[in-house]
């Protein structure tokens, strides 16, 4: 697998790669990411890509960023999903939701996640890279399940509890709290806290730092660093997303 196979790809992703630094930024039409689980939304797109990604053997550092001043903060206005639809695609939407969690754990080098802003979706995404910094207006929050009075299944059910705690995790889940950037950097969450403009700078900074490092030490650090968190997700994304799906079977009509 090389850059070209798969930069052209994506309607969602843009990719770009300097010193085997390769920089996977989300967005929509090229603007601010309007979160979509069509086919060729973010949603399907995000788990293929980490799988295109992991095969580059040139990938030595991941940065994963979103567009403008919002990692992702709102579902894509335009896209309605009749009742009917969302039976018949739920089973497409667990393949990819287990596609995406275990295709990000499973790129075999550091990821550096540097949210640009609020991150209210999937908010799991970002903070299960291995370094995670943030704009100071990003905030972190689960939007799309307890307030709405869905079961939280696909993922953010058991790495929240992980990051904050079972107490304060449950807290997180239960409540819709969001979390503004200093207070998930006093809670361990996020590693650095940033002005907008410096982000990416950073980011940048710690990539090449440890493109600096052989490939094989990279490859094999990672693989330990993340071996705890790929086990409990393997535990726990199966019956999460069964337990979300019939949910959401029960309150379909007819």
């Amino acid at each position: 697998m090389e850059l070209d196979d798969y930069k052209e790809r994506y309607d969602t992703l843009r990719f770009e790669r300097t010193d085997g630094v390769l920089e996977v930024t989300m967005h929509s039409n090229g603007g601010e990411v309007l979160w979509n689980v069509s086919k060729k939304g973010h949603h399907n797109e995000l788990g293929l890509a980490f799988s295109d990604i992991a095969r580059d053997i040139e990938n030595k550092v991941v940065i994963l960023t979103g567009t403008g001043r919002n990692f992702v903060a709102a579902r894509d206005p335009d896209e309605k999903i009749p009742e009917s639809d969302l039976r018949d695609m739920w089973d497409r939407m667990m393949d990819e939701s287990i596609s995406m969690l275990e295709g990000l754990l499973a790129i075999p080098v550091p990821v550096i996640s540097a949210v640009n802003g609020p991150a209210l979706i999937h908010s799991e995404v970002p903070v299960m890279c291995d370094i995670v910094l943030a704009a100071e207006h990003a905030e972190f929050a689960d939007t799309t399940h307890m307030p709405y009075g869905m079961t939280p299944g696909d993922g953010t059910q058991f790495i929240w509890p992980i990051l904050l705690g079972p107490n304060r995790g449950r807290y997180f889940l239960l409540t819709g709290q969001r979390l503004s950037a200093l207070e998930a950097h006093s809670l361990g969450v996020v590693a650095e806290v940033l002005p907008a403009d410096q982000l990416m700078p950073r980011a940048r900074e710690l990539a090449a730092h440890l493109a600096k490092f052989k490939r094989r030490s990279l490859r094999h650090t990672k693989t330990l660093m993340v071996r705890y968190l790929r086990e409990r997700l393997r535990d726990e994304i199966d019956v999460g997303l069964m337990a979300q799906g019939l949910f959401l079977m029960s309150n379909l009509r007819g």
